[in-house]
């Protein structure tokens, strides 16, 4: 057992409890209120659930959606693309089911074979709601995971989208996918190993199970971006909360079921942008090769000075590079 770490969670409870007189049993103790608990925060009901939703800029402009990493993450880190606001696009973010600060749903959502469909339905809810005109372009920019969901949602829906930028998605199969992540640094936070390294219970009992899972991923998702880090990220990087049930039920979701979203990808024509990162061990220009080659024009390039969380850390070179590629198509 990890002694420091559970000396850190301690403080940190004993510190918010005690010292800020927070009481625990109420939401946001723990990690920050979802929109279903603070009705303060920009929301949008759309496919049966309540997304974290924000949008910057015209709405008459072309539609440029962000679509984060994880499975589970927000998209806190990628708040630099409001800067595509000044190249006339309308930026929209959103932070997927079950995660950072929209509703969490129940697990069973996650457990069967259409769980990635959802998500695509999501996207998708997510086009027709912000998309005004025929005539709108409607472009995706997507990191890791985000991107490997914007290929799926291009694998169905090809005619819908006039571009994309895909930052170093792990792979577009299952199998490409579980070879990347064998050579990256990712962390199972619900290994028995992990699980036995945490605070007593007792200190959080009664809390609802997901909070408190939430809670242990964002503790654990800084052992990523340690010294020394595979996927070559120089420190943590901002974000609202990890949604642990999505991230474990979607890893074993693709293990049980499979996934390829690379079947309908040739009638894809639009040239799509594809990026690594310099520092990223995992990557490197050899396995963007092979990732990007399942469609038909793509335009590789290297975003340097950073590692895998390049729409944080390599934002300086990274948005030219988008910017140039995305203004060619609106």
């Amino acid at each position: 057992m990890n002694r420091l770490i559970i000396t850190i969670l301690l403080f940190n409870l004993c510190w918010m409890s005690a010292c800020q007189k927070v009481d625990m049993s109420e939401p946001g103790a723990l990690v920050p209120k979802t929109v279903d608990q603070d009705p303060s925060l920009p929301s949008l009901s759309i496919n049966g659930t309540l997304l974290h939703v924000e949008a910057h800029g015209n709405p008459s402009d072309p539609l440029l959606i962000m679509v984060h990493g994880g499975p589970g993450g927000d998209y806190r880190s990628l708040l630099n693309a409001t800067d595509f606001v000044y190249d006339g696009f309308y930026v929209i973010f959103y932070d997927q089911r079950g995660t950072g600060l929209s509703k969490r749903e129940n697990k069973s959502q996650y457990e069967n074979e259409d769980a990635v469909q959802l998500y695509i339905n999501d996207l998708d809810a997510l086009v027709n709601h912000f998309k005004h005109a025929a005539s709108q372009k409607v472009f995706l920019m997507g990191h890791s995971w985000g991107a490997m969901l914007s290929t799926a949602y291009i694998n169905q829906h090809p005619e819908k989208i006039s571009g994309a930028v895909l930052a170093e998605p792990g792979g577009f199969t299952w199998t490409q996918t579980s070879d990347y992540l064998s050579r990256s640094n990712k962390i199972k936070f619900f290994s028995e190993a992990l699980n036995d390294a945490v605070f007593p219970e007792q200190i959080i009992a009664g809390r609802d199970e997901q909070e408190i899972l939430d809670y242990k991923a964002s503790f654990f998702s800084t052992f990523e971006n340690a010294p020394g880090n595979t996927i070559g990220n120089p420190g943590s990087y901002p974000f609202w909360r990890n949604g642990a049930v999505v991230f474990e039920k979607l890893i074993e979701n693709a293990e049980k079921y499979d996934f390829d979203f690379t079947t309908n990808l040739q009638s894809f024509s639009t040239k799509v942008l594809f990026l690594y990162s310099e520092r990223n061990q995992a990557y490197g220009a050899e396995w963007a090769s092979t990732v990007s080659s399942v469609y038909p024009n793509t335009q590789v390039e290297m975003v340097k000075n950073c590692g895998h969380e390049m729409l944080y850390f390599g934002w300086t070179d990274l948005y030219p590079k988008a910017a140039t590629y995305l203004n060619a198509l609106k």
